[in-house]
């Protein structure tokens, strides 16, 4: 497995030869390199998948944890260093396939998207750059190292964010998401220093002498790791910087929502689960009860916006609300009593990636076509974009969980771990799971059924091939996805678990999802909106998001900034500064005054010299009478 060095290095080689020579290149040039240097990642990642779980399981009935490459990179003492290196385990295994496919896939895709943007070049680059830092995030040996690729997809997803700079909005979008993920990523940043000061270790797992000696520290500072995984993942109050993210090229989009960036919160929940489970449980169920709440909001929101691109992406915000649920409402780490959340929860992950990418990609697939982000501006497009449209509806049939897409299965075992939870807790899921059917087949319905798009004004035509062939093999991924024995690969214990669907969970969430699909077809096949005119107040609420956004800018403006910031301010320039400043006036005007002293006049100095002599000869007579 040493050939697996070679899934950072190459991006990052892609990402340094299109950054530095990207001015002299052509183009397609620069694409070609970045598409072919991903495509020999995704060779890798299915290989190293191939290799490891083809290699067998330990004597214990897990697979095993393997280190191909590992250096000291700093050294503190003897127990405490950071390393850098390549961590191979059925996650990051799986992790590793799921990134390099989808990446491969928006790389494929962007050729025909990004065709005669200026800065295509530059593009390139910044998605090599991406792909590098999501590689490495989960490959980490130890919680720096994951820190270090952490903020190196913050500073990516920066750069793709605000790709089209000249746009005063997209450099918004992008300063918004780098700043907020900012302050979640301090809560992060203090949990990894208490926990290696504690423990002594930044290892994911450290020996359980060190554990038991930190104490109430490890829940502390694992409670502190959630509010970076919160912020990273768009939870609940931290999620306002996800929406605006899409002023971004749509298969960026696609890579953030659908690869590690917005999923990085859940793998790092799951990375560090033996702690949160043997250690901080409360923790973990809260994360739970927050990840609950925030898919509830997400999916009432996305009842309601126009915009194609923010209702998927509040989707995914309530897509990751159930996978951080289904991690929190585990209760041991057994994978047969209470641990089934965390192979519901990465099953999710894994089919999730999948279909949220070709959700996206469809949606820039219809951009492109219409030119327009706006619902109003759609209909009837079915008949313009066939292959689009088949594969936007395999996708929001998966995300609706509606058999035998592969939506249905994992879904299927979060609910059936939230409900031997709670059943409280399960029918809340499932409502959330009805409301998710809902608003994707609105959305599904306004786009390519309820009227006939007007073309006379300008005929839709379906994408080039460079963009319609990744949306079929995602849509062929996104069927079978759901097949694939995931038990046997990934289970809290890491021995095989054999997924048994419960088929009165499922029958309920299936018949309501219909229903709901139902309830959206007759709701849309007009223009109209009836919910604005039956439910005025609730969905103006909605359609603003609750006024989240207003509360930050009142927070940050009225109270921050006015009461805070502005205090502080001008006791700096006028205290601060002002004693400064008045040290220097003093030491000017002194100076000023005494400058005659050092003329560099000769004459002067000698008269100077007389006078004192003359002084001091009078003062010692008359002291010696």
């Amino acid at each position: 497995m040493d050939f697996t060095i070679l899934i950072p290095i190459l991006p990052f080689c892609s990402f340094l030869w299109i950054g530095l020579c990207g001015k002299r290149m052509k183009p397609r040039t620069a694409g070609a390199v970045g598409t072919v240097s991903i495509a020999l990642v995704t060779a890798l990642a299915w290989v190293t998948a191939a290799c490891y779980f083809g290699g067998g399981r330990a004597g214990d009935g897990t697979f095993p944890t393997l280190m191909p490459f590992n250096v000291t990179w700093l050294p503190f003492t003897e127990s405490l260093h950071i390393d850098l290196g390549i961590l191979l385990d059925p996650i990051s295994v799986m992790m590793l396939v799921v990134i390099s496919t989808v990446s491969l896939m928006v790389h494929i895709y962007s050729l025909g998207y990004m065709k005669g943007e200026r800065g295509f070049q530059r593009y390139f680059a910044f998605l090599s750059l991406f792909t590098l830092s999501m590689t490495g995030l989960v490959i980490a040996t130890n919680i720096f190292q994951m820190y270090v690729f952490w903020e190196l997809v913050g500073v990516s997803s920066y750069l793709l964010i605000g790709f089209y700079y000249p746009r005063a909005t997209a450099v918004a979008a992008a300063k918004k998401a780098f700043i907020v993920t900012r302050f979640a990523d301090l809560g992060f940043l203090v949990g990894i220093l208490i926990y290696g000061y504690s423990t002594g270790s930044f290892a994911f797992t450290p020996q359980t002498q060190a554990l038991a000696a930190a104490g109430a520290m490890i829940p502390l500072a694992l409670a502190l790791m959630f509010i970076g995984a919160a912020g990273k993942s768009a939870m609940f109050p931290l999620h306002i910087w996800l929406p605006d993210a899409m002023e971004g090229p749509t298969p960026v989009s696609a890579l953030i929502h659908a690869a590690t960036m917005v999923v990085s919160g859940v793998y790092l929940v799951a990375r560090l689960f033996p702690l949160y489970i043997g250690h901080a449980p409360d923790v973990l169920h809260g994360a739970g009860y927050v990840g609950a709440f925030t898919a509830l909001f997400a999916a009432v929101v996305a009842c309601t916006q126009t915009d194609i691109k923010r209702v998927l992406a509040f989707s995914t915000i309530s897509q990751i609300g159930f996978m951080i649920v289904a991690l929190g409402v585990c209760t041991s780490a057994d994978a047969h009593e209470g641990g089934l959340g965390y192979m519901a929860s990465l099953f999710h992950l894994f089919t999730h990636a999948f279909f949220k990418a070709l959700l996206f990609l469809c949606a820039g697939a219809v951009i492109h076509a219409v030119h327009s982000n706006e619902m109003k501006d759609m209909g009837g497009l079915r008949k313009f974009l066939p292959v689009t449209h088949v594969t936007f509806l395999i996708a929001c049939l998966a995300i609706a969980g509606i058999p035998p897409f592969s939506g249905f299965f994992s879904k299927d075992e979060i609910l059936t771990a939230c409900f031997r939870f709670s059943p409280v807790m399960g029918v809340l899921m499932s409502c959330i799971a009805v409301l998710t059917a809902f608003y994707m087949f609105r959305l599904y319905f306004r786009i390519f059924w309820n009227r006939t798009y007007d073309a006379a004004r300008h005929t839709p035509h379906e994408a080039p091939r460079t963009m319609t062939v990744p949306l079929i093999v995602l849509a062929v991924l996104t069927c079978a996805a759901g097949w694939i024995p995931f038990g046997r690969f990934v289970s809290s214990s890491g021995e095989a678990y054999a997924i048994h669907p419960n088929a009165v969970v499922a029958a309920v969430s299936v018949c309501a999802a219909t229903v709901a699909i139902g309830l959206a077809s007759v709701m849309y096949k007009k223009p109209a909106d009836r919910q604005v005119t039956r439910f005025r107040r609730l969905y103006r609420a909605a359609y603003r998001r609750f006024y989240m956004d207003e509360v930050y800018q009142f927070v940050t403006h009225r109270i921050i900034f006015a009461c805070i910031s502005t205090p502080i301010a001008r006791f700096d320039r006028y205290v601060v500064d002002g004693f400064m400043n008045g040290l220097a006036r003093v030491t000017n005007t002194v100076g000023f005054r005494i400058r005659g002293l050092q003329s560099g006049n000769v004459q002067q100095y000698t008269m100077v010299f007389l006078i004192g002599a003359l002084v001091l000869v009078t003062a010692l007579l008359l002291a010696s009478r």
